[in-house]
């Protein structure tokens, strides 16, 4: 009873995650644009955005379903005349700040630029305080 109900509950998880890599790859994943500035720019574009799945690669240099949609993304934008800057933004407002390898610094993300300095002037503080008793 105990290994249907285990291979029942296998089938329940592995049913969905199978359908999502049976999906046929978006046109514009693996195919490059006609014209080559505009192949350029979607390049330049996808090496500076993060795969949210691999995490630790560009969207140019992953093989994951989610990069191929969003080289896709980014490759009908650029031929539809968007602008990097204006697919970049339309990705961080999908995706959130994590997407871009260039975060900015906003009301969420500015302690993340500010805490390391403040950690460095304490430590430096501490440092020359015992350097001072020494000698």
């Amino acid at each position: 009873m105990m290994r249907w109900l285990a291979a029942l509950l296998l089938l329940a998880i592995a049913a969905p995650m199978a359908a999502q890599d049976t999906m046929p790859p978006a046109p514009y994943a693996y195919t490059q644009l006609e014209d080559p500035a505009q192949e350029e720019q979607a390049r330049e574009l996808m090496h500076t955005l993060r795969c949210l799945k691999c995490q630790s690669q560009s969207i140019a240099d992953s093989d994951a379903p989610m990069a191929g949609d969003m080289r896709h993304q980014v490759r009908t934008r650029i031929a539809a005349g968007e602008s990097s800057d204006e697919i970049r933004e339309w990705l961080i407002s999908r995706y959130g700040d994590y997407v871009s390898y260039e975060p900015q610094i906003s009301s969420t993300t500015w302690p993340l630029f500010v805490l390391p300095v403040i950690l460095l002037l304490l430590a430096g503080t501490v440092l020359l305080r015992r350097m001072g008793r020494k000698s």
